[in-house]
């Protein structure tokens, strides 16, 4: 069963508080989770679901700035839920915690603008540095699977970020980010027609037909950091 926010639980909406909503069908899982972030002084557990409808409710009730979300739900998939978020509440951070490192589903995360995708194999203080790494704006991916990734694809000739014009480069970070075109023209001051335009030019230039696989590209070669400790 999903729960309302504990009565113990800090203050939702206090300065400097990381305020995360944990979505997993297993309660020992939650349980376990809850107890890990509730550690530190800078996160507050402010509710909890074990079903993507439940999660979908809190979302629209409660305050939040990360939505930690399990793929493999009850009644609908975690990415249908990461939609929805993306839909009708944008300015939450959606990090997938999952025992799933297919390409298909990491590749969907992503393109669904997700701010970050870690395996379940993860230790507690990695998933604790991944909330406050996502809760800050960056992206994270477990470091197996972007080496998955890397290895996935061979760079071809000329798809190469040396083509690239610095301004490029710097839309190609804020892509690998999860951001969207219109994140980016208010991060670099740009209308949303001349970021439209650059998008299209890393794309053609990195011979990729999506920012799925420009934001993977960026990974592997090391553009944006896997996590705070790389940059």
């Amino acid at each position: 069963m999903g729960s309302l926010p504990n009565a113990s639980a800090a203050p939702v909406g206090e300065h400097g508080l990381i305020r995360v909503l944990i979505v997993d069908d297993h309660a020992l899982v939650r349980e376990g989770t809850v107890q890990l972030l509730e550690r530190e002084s800078d996160i507050a557990v402010v509710g909890q679901a074990s079903t993507g409808v439940q999660a979908n409710l809190l979302m629209d009730r409660l305050g939040m700035d990360v939505l930690l979300l399990d793929v493999n739900l009850p009644d609908i998939s975690g990415l249908e839920v990461a939609k929805l978020a993306a839909a009708k509440h944008p300015t939450i951070r959606v990090l997938i915690v999952s025992a799933y490192d297919d390409y298909a589903y990491v590749a969907e995360a992503i393109e669904l603008g997700v701010a970050g995708y870690l395996l379940k194999t993860a230790t507690g203080r990695e998933l604790v540095d991944a909330v406050r790494t996502v809760a800050a704006g960056d992206f994270v991916l477990s470091g197996s699977v972007a080496m998955r990734f890397a290895g996935r694809r061979q760079p071809s000739h000329g798809r190469d970020e040396a083509k690239l014009t610095p301004r490029e480069v710097d839309i190609l970070r804020l892509i690998g980010k999860g951001m969207s075109n219109k994140a980016i023209a208010g991060s670099l001051g740009l209308t949303l027609r001349t970021v439209e335009g650059y998008v299209s030019n890393v794309l053609a230039k990195l011979h990729v037909s999506s920012r799925t696989e420009a934001a993977l590209y960026a990974l592997s070669k090391h553009l944006i950091p896997l996590n705070e400790d790389d940059e």
